[in-house]
C-alpha cells in the first residue's frame, strides 16, 4: 500500500490514470457507435436511387436485349466498308431512325423477309403449282418473286419514310423560320426561341419539331453550336436547311445581327414556298391529261362507233 500511495504521489501515477479513464470512455462507446440506427432519410435516398437504377436498367435491358443479340452479328448485318456504313447511317438517321442499331435492324430485316417469303413462295409452288407440266419460269416466279419483294420491301419503306419526312421538313421550315424570327425580334435568345418553335410546330410537324429539340439538347450539353447545326442539317438531308445553318454559323463567325439574317432567309423561304405551289399548279394539267383521256376518249368511242357498229350487223343479217 506504501508503493501506492508513493506512486500516485508522483506525476506518472496521475498521467497514467487519467489515460486509463480515457480508454475506458472510449471502450464504453464504443458499442453506442456501432449499433447507431441509419437516418430514416438516407435509407430513403439510397432506396430510392437503387429503385431508380433498378427501373433504368430494366428499361435499357429491354431496349436493347433484341440489339445485343444482333450485336453478335454485327459482321454479317452491317457494310463493312466504313463510306458505305456511314451513308446507310445517314439514309436511316433522315428516315427518322436514330439508334446505333438501325443498320443492323435494317440488314436483319431484308434477310429475314427476303428468306421468310422465299420460303413462303417454294412451299406454296410445292403445294399447289408443281407438277409434271410446270415449267421453269413458273417455279422463278412463284419462288424468287416474293424472295426479292421481301428483299426490297425494307429498302422501299426507309426511301419513302425519307422522302415523307424531307417533304414534312420542307414544307414546315418557312413557318418555323417566320416564328423564330417572331421569338428572336420579341428578346429570346437564339437557343430559347429553339425550344419555343420545336413545342410550338409539333403539332403540324413533328419531325422539324424532334430535330430542333435535337438541337437544343446538344446545345444545352455544352456541344459546340456550329457543329450542332451542321449535324442537324446531315440528319435532314434538305438544302433550305443546309442553307439556313450556314447562314446561321456565318452570322455568329462575323458577329451580324441574327434577327436580320433570320428576317432575309424567312423572306426568300416564304418566296420559294409560293414558287413551289405555282409548279405544282403548272404541272396539275399534264398530270390531268392521261385521267382525261382515259375517261373521256372511251364513252367518246363507244358514242361516235356503237351505231355503225349495229348499223354494220343489221345490214349483214
Amino acid at each position: 500500500m506504501a508503493f501506492v500511495a508513493t506512486f500516485l504521489d508522483g506525476g506518472l501515477g496521475t498521467l497514467l490514470l487519467v489515460g486509463f479513464l480515457g480508454v475506458a470512455l472510449v471502450l464504453g462507446t464504443l458499442p453506442f457507435l456501432i449499433d447507431t440506427r441509419p437516418d430514416p432519410l438516407d435509407k430513403l435516398k439510397q432506396s430510392n436511387r437503387a429503385y431508380a437504377a433498378a427501373a433504368g436498367g430494366a428499361a435499357l435491358r429491354s431496349q436493347s436485349g433484341s440489339s445485343k443479340k444482333l450485336e453478335k452479328y454485327s459482321t454479317f448485318l452491317e457494310p463493312q466498308d466504313e463510306e458505305q456504313l456511314t451513308a446507310m447511317r445517314q439514309k436511316m438517321m433522315q428516315a427518322g431512325y436514330r439508334s446505333k442499331e438501325a443498320v443492323m435492324i435494317f440488314h436483319f430485316a431484308q434477310m429475314a423477309l427476303g428468306l421468310g417469303l422465299l420460303a413462303a413462295g417454294l412451299g406454296y409452288y410445292m403445294m399447289f403449282k408443281a407438277g409434271p407440266d410446270s415449267e421453269t419460269k413458273d417455279m422463278m416466279m412463284y419462288v424468287l418473286g416474293p424472295g426479292c419483294v421481301g428483299y426490297m420491301a425494307p429498302k422501299y419503306w426507309i426511301t419513302k419514310r425519307q422522302q415523307e419526312r424531307q417533304n414534312q421538313i420542307t414544307e414546315g421550315f418557312p413557318d418555323a423560320l417566320d416564328m423564330m424570327l417572331v421569338c428572336v425580334e420579341a428578346g429570346q435568345s437564339m437557343d430559347q426561341a429553339i425550344i419555343r418553335v420545336a413545342r410550338e410546330i409539333r403539332p403540324s410537324f413533328p419531325a422539324l419539331a424532334d430535330e430542333f429539340e435535337i438541337v437544343s439538347q446538344q446545345i444545352k450539353a455544352g456541344k459546340d453550336k456550329p457543329t450542332v447545326l451542321n449535324d442537324m442539317a446531315e440528319r435532314c438531308g434538305v438544302q433550305d436547311v443546309t442553307s439556313f445553318v450556314t447562314v446561321l454559323v456565318q452570322s455568329q463567325s462575323f458577329g451580324t445581327s441574327i434577327a436580320e439574317a433570320l428576317r432575309v432567309y424567312a423572306g426568300e423561304m416564304r418566296d420559294k414556298r409560293v414558287m413551289r405551289a405555282e409548279e405544282k399548279a403548272n404541272q396539275l394539267p399534264t398530270k390531268m391529261t392521261l385521267a382525261t383521256m382515259m375517261l373521256t376518249v372511251p364513252p367518246l368511242l363507244i358514242i361516235l362507233v356503237a351505231p355503225s357498229v349495229v348499223g354494220i350487223s343489221a345490214l349483214g343479217k
